[in-house]
């Protein structure tokens, strides 16, 4: 039997937000799953400590792209602190739910975005003992 997809899951996937690439990035977060196939890469441009732009390719399921897009949605305009805190739990909260086989797909993208961030974090850190 299929599983059975929110509104909100289905708005996304169907008109998915922030796709694309950014101009020179200032962090990158790539996140895979071996048993699904599904794969995605968060970009991130971030100005005084905030995320100012966010976009994702995703290459998955329905629920792959609705979560990437949703991640995308919760993370710009915050703090790099509070995007930090945006959970597996959250993206599925959302998005109204996610069917139990595909809560890993949510998990791939908040996981994305952490890697995005410190991605961000790690190259300021190269950067100021350079100077």
């Amino acid at each position: 039997m299929a599983p059975i997809y929110s509104d909100k899951v289905l708005e996304h996937f169907k008109n998915p937000r922030n796709v694309g690439e950014l101009e020179n990035p200032d962090g990158v977060g790539v996140e895979g799953n071996p048993v699904c196939g599904d794969l995605m890469e968060i970009q991130i441009k971030v100005e005084n400590n905030i995320i100012t732009d966010v976009k994702f390719k995703t290459f998955g399921c329905g629920s792959a792209i609705a979560t990437s897009s949703m991640v995308t949605e919760m993370a710009k305009g915050k703090t790099l602190e509070e995007a930090l805190e945006i959970t597996r739990e959250n993206v599925a909260d959302e998005l109204d739910g996610l069917p139990p086989q595909k809560m890993h797909c949510s998990n791939l993208a908040a996981d994305a975005l952490h890697k995005a961030i410190q991605n961000y974090i790690e190259k300021q850190e190269a950067t100021d003992t350079k100077e």
